[in-house]
């Protein structure tokens, strides 16, 4: 037997967990013949009103994204209940634009397995919590049952919920055994329903390691983009900045060469200008240096290297920065270079006349999950920003997908844009 399933059998048995899902129960018993009510309507509107200027495709949509609502709720509370360690439910995209992308996103979102799945446990869920809703009138009326005699007066009890009726001879008796027969069906529903839940929502062994490949695979893609990204912005920055100021010095230089007989003056404010341009490659060089490795970062932490690069911005930054601990070094890397990017952007094109940024230590879900790097920049320009290949967004995006993480661009036209960023600490 596998260390796993004594850990689940653990989870699901542990008195207050049962005794949580006894009471979970109970409230979907309630809400949950509501909620299947409001999908069951928008589905039947979304049909009804399909030529209807095609309105039902908008009611068609909104029950979509209001599935995804139930099984992400229902997998935050089966999650929360038994700390199974599930992934916080995000919904589909497509990453292409334009109406195709959407209708292939809506797709996506469609066949989602997870959700589906998610439902599902929340149906069978709704079920157990209607026997739940039964069972504990069960055992309430065998309770007053059982205390009959102390005030009835007729020759005989109904026993709630049944057509039943206990001669007082019988009620205490019987009284008895249906509550202790109607208890332990209660505690029988609860660790069914943590089985269940554990069969249902938490992925099998192999769909976890074809997760897990699947994401190797996203990161292994993801760092060879940015790597390419990257060399190319170097090529790009050396090749239409440092390269011709040191041809210019050379250039320079062969001229106060050919002078030095005849012109010393000359030759000297020669010299001197090749002097000033050969500093001025220096600082280039140095400044492309950084956007590859930056010491500081190393030296005094993420913290200090974000003072630093806001201190060196054109747009006035607000920096709200609170870091309690460090994380890896390619998750603190991934995330300053992914906050230099956007500040460069939005530098470059949002028009804008202030950033923030913020950057906090989140704790994961599960202690198992462990911290999270998040950042997010937000600045007050004209918006539109789009991830375009090859570009400074897509450059974040393959960095941050390279260490493990996520990232969100989020750009009206008007404004304001931001770019949100989370990486595993431990990546």
């Amino acid at each position: 037997m596998s260390s796993e399933r004594p850990d689940t059998l653990r989870r699901v048995t542990s008195p207050a967990r049962v005794a949580g899902a006894i009471a979970q129960l109970a409230a979907l018993g309630v809400i949950g013949p509501a909620i299947f009510a409001v999908l069951a309507t928008l589905l039947g509107l979304s049909i009804g009103l399909l030529p209807v200027l095609g309105i039902g495709l908008i009611v068609f949509l909104g029950l979509v994204y209001a599935l995804f609502a139930v099984g992400w709720l229902e997998t935050a509370r089966v999650d929360g209940l038994y700390g199974f360690g599930l992934p916080v439910g995000r919904p589909r995209t497509s990453g292409r634009p334009g109406f195709a992308g959407f209708m292939r996103t809506i797709g996506l979102q469609i066949i989602d397995p997870t959700t589906w799945r998610a439902i599902a446990n929340f149906a069978i869920s709704t079920i157990l919590g209607w026997i739940v809703l039964f069972l504990v009138a069960v055992f309430a009326s065998g309770v007053v049952l059982a205390f009959s005699p102390l005030f009835a007066d007729a020759s005989a009890v109904r026993l709630a919920r049944t057509a039943i009726d206990v001669p007082m001879a019988w009620a205490v008796p019987i009284g008895i055994l249906s509550a202790i027969v109607a208890l332990a069906a209660i505690v029988g529903l609860a660790l069914l329903h943590g089985v269940i839940a554990r069969a249902i929502v938490v992925p099998s062994r192999e769909a976890q390691l074809a997760e897990a490949a699947r994401t190797s695979s996203v990161q292994h893609a993801g760092a060879v983009r940015a790597a390419d990204v990257e060399r190319t912005r170097i090529e790009r920055d050396l090749h239409d900045g440092v390269q011709p100021r040191l041809v210019s010095v050379g250039m320079t230089l062969g001229l106060a060469q050919q002078k030095i007989d005849t012109d010393p003056d000359a030759a000297k404010d020669l010299i001197s200008e090749a002097h000033t341009s050969t500093k001025a490659a220096i600082t280039e060089l140095r400044q492309l240096a950084r956007g590859i490795h930056t010491a500081v970062l190393d030296d005094r932490g993420l913290d200090a290297a974000l003072s630093a690069l806001a201190a060196r911005s054109v747009i006035p930054v607000h920096l709200d920065v609170r870091l309690d601990g460090r994380c890896s070094r390619d998750a603190e890397a991934a995330a300053y270079f992914a906050i230099a990017e956007a500040l460069t952007n939005a530098t470059k094109h949002s028009r804008g006349t202030e950033v923030r940024v913020v950057a906090r230590l989140r704790e994961g879900a599960t202690p198992e999950a462990g911290r999270t790097l998040w950042a997010r920049v937000e600045d007050n320009g004209v918006g539109g920003a789009r991830v375009v290949p090859g570009g400074g967004l897509d450059g974040i995006v393959n960095r941050v997908v390279a260490a493990g993480g996520q990232a969100r661009l989020d750009s009206p036209v008007g404004g304001p844009t931001s770019v949100e960023v989370s990486i595993p600490c431990a990546s």
